[in-house]
């Protein structure tokens, strides 16, 4: 961070000077940020995030003399404070490499934009680069924050000072929310696990369902992240636990001991035939800026099994996933949340946690165990 002022520090690692000037200057037009350096490839990049320290660091998959996935490590051990964002084209070599940082350490992928247009005030590249940035910003002492961000804060501790009487939970006692008092849930073994996650989801993803090991009840997860990166998602979460994992297609039956991800750009939803539990995606209009979504795939699911979904959501900004969250408690489901310490931004699993709708609000080590225990698997 720089010493000199309260700004989010961002350097970029990019060998196209051309995408380095479109997100410098995005990035730049928000007065809370500041980049630091910009360097053209990996090893640069080592050098200049040991000296800047930077907040965050946006770095190509592909560079020359050293590639990002080669420069991550080094990235994360000289400047260990650093979070780090993989961007990289839309292609299934380059999704491939994405995920194989993000099991090293990078919190969040971006799709390199296509053209200079992306810099305009409406430009959805714009949105999420800007959105990226402000949630794994570190916390600052607002009252020397621009407006902007000063506001943004101030809507956080509004919400958390919202919740009445909190009480301690163990070593959250510092923490604003309360759980859910449990004894009109549902505590018989749950027809099917939904999880939601997004920033920092797929390395959380792979912990949990590494820890869960193998379940005689479906999983179907939803994280935020554009179509292709998803396919790639679904094929390194079965190589990291060994679990059947699939991308969801439409008309696909699910079945016990299986995993399915949402496929990027459409939501998952599900129907009854018969027996058989199958998947029908939809191509309708986002939800809390986000498609996939985990609010509908929440509902859909409610809708077939009422009480006996169980739903996790894990790391990650905004707050989908809360609206549904609080239809399942309502009807005698449970929730499960990561906690903020473990969680890469405490945005999803904050709004439920906050909410007071959570069975338990749990460090990432601690949440594989809780659901097998919830599931009857000793």
């Amino acid at each position: 961070m720089s010493s000199s002022s309260n700004k989010i520090t961002v350097m970029l690692a990019d060998d196209s000077s051309v995408i380095r000037s479109i997100i410098s200057s995005i990035l730049e037009s928000d007065p809370n940020i500041e980049v630091v350096s910009s360097v053209s490839n990996g090893e640069n990049a080592i050098t200049m995030a040991k000296s800047k320290q930077p907040d965050i660091v946006i770095l190509d998959v592909e560079m020359p003399i050293m590639d990002g996935l080669t420069a991550l490590p080094e990235i994360l051990k000289n400047a260990p404070d650093t979070k780090v964002v993989m961007c990289s084209s839309l292609t299934a070599r380059g999704a491939d490499t994405t995920m194989r940082a993000m099991a090293l350490g990078a919190v969040e992928c971006l799709v390199k934009p296509t053209s200079a247009e992306a810099r305009g005030e409406d430009s959805p590249f714009r949105k999420t680069l800007l959105d990226i940035v402000t949630s794994l910003a570190p916390k600052r002492d607002s009252s020397a924050m621009p407006s902007t961000a000063r506001n943004r804060t101030n809507a956080v501790k509004s919400l958390r000072s919202s919740r009445e009487h909190p009480a301690p939970i163990g070593n959250l006692a510092d923490k604003s929310f309360t759980l859910k008092d449990d004894l009109g849930a549902y505590k018989g073994k749950p027809s099917i696990l939904a999880i939601g996650s997004s920033t920092g989801g797929p390395k959380a993803l792979f912990k949990v369902l590494k820890d869960i090991k193998t379940l005689d009840i479906p999983i179907v997860i939803t994280q935020h992240m554009p179509a292709t990166f998803t396919t790639i998602l679904a094929q390194h979460i079965a190589q990291q636990t060994g679990l059947p994992t699939f991308e969801g297609e439409d008309g696909m039956i699910i079945e016990a001991g299986k995993i399915y991800v949402a496929p990027g750009s459409k939501h998952m939803l599900f129907e009854k035939k018969g027996v058989k539990l199958t998947i029908k995606l939809n191509d309708g209009p986002q939800e809390n800026f986000c498609k996939p979504a985990v609010d509908p795939m929440l509902r859909s699911l409610i809708n077939i099994y009422g009480n006996k979904t169980l739903c996790l959501i894990l790391t990650g900004m905004g707050h989908d996933g809360l609206s549904a969250s609080k239809l399942l408690v309502d009807c005698g489901g449970r929730i499960v949340a990561q906690d903020e310490e473990t969680s890469v931004v405490w945005g999803m699993p904050g709004a439920v946690a906050m909410e007071g709708i959570c069975s338990a609000v749990l460090p990432i080590t601690d949440i594989g165990n809780w659901i097998r225990r919830s599931c009857q698997l000793h």
